[in-house]
């Protein structure tokens, strides 16, 4: 009887200290996946200029895609930068078609 008490106590105490383990280890990987999301934002808000949202945008997609990888600190850099880069490709075609609207042009 006192050997399976001992036993149950080592089982239970392996799983917390293993529960605990993951935990630091979640927490650690959050904490570089933000880390790394205010450098990629500081990096591009020039980009943005007025619309941080649009960067907030890029940056909660390229997470959330992340986060359903094994490694989710390793490819959420690179899957920031492609998101923002696309954004920012996009939002200067809408700037150019928008200086090559006639109805921009009535209104200069």
């Amino acid at each position: 009887m006192n050997t399976t008490n001992a036993a149950n106590k080592n089982n239970l105490t392996t799983t917390q200290t293993f529960t605990a383990a993951c935990l630091g280890a979640c927490e650690r990987i959050a904490n570089e996946i933000r880390e790394v999301k205010g450098r990629i934002f500081s990096e591009f808000k020039g980009a943005f200029q007025n619309q941080e949202l649009m960067l907030q945008l890029a940056l909660a997609e390229a997470d959330a895609l992340a986060r359903q990888t094994e490694y989710p600190h390793l490819l959420f850099p690179l899957l920031a930068t492609e998101k923002l880069q696309v954004a920012v490709q996009r939002q200067s075609r809408q700037q150019q078609v928008l200086r090559n609207s006639p109805i921009y042009a009535l209104a200069a």
